[in-house]
């Protein structure tokens, strides 16, 4: 456990961020007496990440934060959700989470580690800590902020004086690649890499106010970042604001739930933030609405209400219900969700949280090799990176008892289940100002055997999916699944985009994921077509004609094999290269030529790749795909795995997608002679080792 905690990658021992060593850096400046210049983050253009405004008046200078405010601190008192406000930047959905992470000292101290300072030890410098794919980075700044006309052209605290949350806001910006990179986002992206946790979506209007309340409230209680939004319908809706005063397609923070008592009976409400800091909700409940008439001063007192423009208001269960159409929460740990036919009391305990078992992988999809694309692609979507999942038990039946005997019932029909709940990220995909998000989705499948062909993936319906595919940074789906073994599939909608993936599942009981090759299932080796008697004649003739002509003699670049090409179904020149490799490929005893006797499984076995290449050429173009490649090295009898079809299409595919005639021909040959070479006991150039004959020579 003690080593598990100090692993690299661990919140006690983080990657170092483009390999920059806080400690030592902060050492090497108190010790020098100067202020930290970050060399990998510097202050210009390209750290904004935007187009220069040509407005001279605007020009963009880059000052300390005593060079702004001559009372500047890190933290002025504690951390609240009023230290963020939002700037000339469209990330709400970062500022949102952070505002969300206030409320957890616990969580907060992850990402902002403790005793940093404007003033003690003071050297510019200052570090942060985010969850990036299954590791903690720490990322190292100085602290020169971006300014305008004497202000923060960013993130900035209500009080002007107050700077951690900008420095949050440039060390994430680093982090991904620039402040321009944070435009627009998703405040799950945010919630994940300030946690590790995982987020997920619940449909508001999917419970009844009444239930929606007590879900936010457990969660809230177990440490969970929670925020809400209405959906814009269309982008020109983005931002504008309601006859109540909310904002469409704009990210708030939940942080609060809380029941005050009025004349008849209580009411349930929430607490929300819009990290602008001003424009707030102006229906019942909010900070100037006559229902609070009614409520007792001691009350108001209670839940620290306040009657300001700083963007934080109260809204009741019932209007939240109403106008808001998504919440997003996160959490270390999976919640339960509250179930509509769950009971209500809102004085019953909530039941212990279950213990979840994480298991991860990390993966890429490569162009021609393993980004194989969706079932919309059946010849490629079986290359696809899959991974085996063991589900040994179901869920403990203790777990999920009930005070209902009608959910019970329903419970203990899921507890012969396995709960699973399972993630797919894709990495690195904000630019230096533009989102490219891939369309992703993974399905999963029983597994029956071993043998993953493209029939498997073909005929068996999957038992569980994200669903459709969708442009985010991950997509997540919950499922109960009978134990035994499975296989996850996770693919991009198109075939050949590369991009890198994070994969990780979360189970109510043991689980063991690993990685699986693509299988390769026995296959009818194509057969080679007899040579016609008269195809042989027309060799004899050729070579009787050509005999003894050097190959490299040729006064064309058609070599003496060309002619012979015409007994084939379709006419192909060879390249001269090609030519020696089917002579070489044959035992010519050190000559550059073939024996009339040699010439014929020659013909015979290119009669027989014609044929393989007419069969898995679907399209008919004339040239095969890396997939198509696969399919027929496996019916010329050559067998391999995901990993060295990469490298053979790198070798003869020359960066192409397309491979022609002769390109497979040469593949086919040179693989047949190393195979050879390798089995051949007798070869001196056989050693240890050997089986590397089937990368690239």
């Amino acid at each position: 456990m003690e080593t598990q905690r100090f692993a690299t990658g661990s919140i006690d021992n983080p990657v170092k961020f483009r390999d920059q060593h806080y400690v030592a850096l902060l050492a090497a400046c108190v010790k020098s007496g100067s202020l930290f210049s970050d060399p990998t983050f510097t202050p210009d253009q390209s750290s904004i990440g935007m187009p220069t405004d040509p407005d001279p008046k605007k020009e963009i200078k880059w000052l300390r934060p005593k060079e702004i405010s001559a009372n500047a601190v890190f933290v002025e008192d504690t951390t609240c959700t009023t230290d963020i406000c939002q700037g000339q930047l469209g990330d709400c959905w970062l500022l949102a989470a952070l505002s969300c992470l206030t409320m957890h000292p616990n969580l907060f101290v992850k990402v902002v580690p403790p005793n940093q300072s404007l003033t003690e030890s003071y050297a510019g410098i200052f570090h942060f800590t985010f969850w990036q794919y299954g590791e903690w980075v720490e990322v190292v700044v100085d602290d020169r902020l971006p300014v305008r006309e004497g202000r923060l052209l960013f993130s900035y605290s209500c009080t002007r004086n107050e700077y951690w949350s900008a420095l949050v806001e440039k060390a994430y910006a680093k982090l991904i690649g620039s402040y321009g990179s944070l435009k627009g986002g998703n405040i799950s992206e945010a919630m994940e890499d300030f946690t590790g946790g995982i987020a997920y979506s619940l449909p508001v209007s999917s419970r009844v106010p009444r239930v929606i309340w007590k879900a936010l409230s457990a969660a809230l209680s177990r440490g969970s970042l929670l925020s809400c939004f209405i959906q814009a319908s269309n982008y020109r809706e983005i931002g504008t604001v309601t006859a109540e005063g909310l904002v469409k397609g704009h990210a708030y923070a939940i942080t609060d739930t809380d029941t005050v008592k009025k004349p008849d009976g209580e009411a349930l409400l929430l607490r929300l933030r819009n990290p602008w800091g001003f424009v707030e909700y102006s229906g019942p409940w909010s900070d100037k609405s006559k229902d609070w008439e009614d409520v007792d001063a001691a009350e108001k007192k209670r839940i620290d209400l306040k009657n300001s423009e700083d963007g934080e208001f109260w809204i009741s269960a019932e209007d939240f219900n109403k106008l808001f159409d998504t919440v997003e929460l996160c959490s270390v740990d999976p919640d339960p969700i509250v179930e509509e036919d769950t009971p209500t009391d809102l004085d019953s305990s909530a039941d212990p949280p279950s213990a979840w078992t994480l298991s991860s992988h990390k993966g890429s999809w490569v162009s021609g090799s393993t980004a194989g694309g969706s079932c919309s692609y059946p010849r490629s979507f079986w290359k696809n990176p899959q991974f085996q999942l063991v589900l040994a038990e179901h869920d403990d039946d203790i777990e999920i008892i009930s005070r209902e005997k009608k959910v019970a019932d329903k419970q203990k029909e899921k507890a012969k289940q396995c709960t699973v709940l399972v993630e797919l990220l894709q990495k690195d995909r904000r630019k230096r100002n533009t989102i490219n998000f891939l369309h992703i989705a993974f399905h999963i499948y029983r597994l029956r055997g071993l043998c993953l062909d493209q029939s498997f993936f073909s005929f068996k319906q999957p038992v569980g999916s994200s669903g459709v595919y969708q442009p985010l940074r991950a997509v997540w789906r919950e499922v109960r699944l009978d134990p035994g073994n499975y296989v996850i599939l996770a693919s991009t909608y198109s075939p050949n985009q590369p991009a890198e993936f994070f994969l990780r599942i979360y189970s109510k009981t043991g689980n063991n994921l690993g990685q699986l090759s693509v299988c390769v299932c026995p296959s009818q080796v194509t057969s080679m077509p007899p040579v016609l008697p008269e195809d042989r004649k027309r060799v004899q003739k050729t070579f009787d004609e050509v005999a003894g002509i050097p190959l490299q003699s040729s006064a064309s670049f058609t070599p003496p094999l060309s002619p012979s090409l015409s007994v084939l179904e379709k006419d192909y020149q060879l390249p001269l290269e090609t030519c020696r490799q089917l002579i070489f490929g044959e035992d010519t005893r050190g000559r550059s030529s073939l024996t009339r006797e040699q010439t014929e499984p020659v013909l015979t076995s290119l009669r027989s790749l014609q044929s393989i290449f007419f069969k898995f050429d679907q399209d008919s173009s004339g040239t095969m795909s890396p997939f198509e490649l696969s399919l027929a090295l496996q019916a010329a009898g050559v067998q391999c795995d995901g990993q060295v079809m990469q490298l053979l299409w790198e070798r003869f595919g020359s960066g192409e997608l397309h491979l022609p005639f002769h390109g497979f021909v040469t593949c086919v040959t040179r693989l047949r002679k190393l195979f050879a070479l390798y089995k051949s006991d007798s070869n001196p150039e056989v050693k240890d080792g050997g089986i590397n004959a089937v990368s690239p020579p």
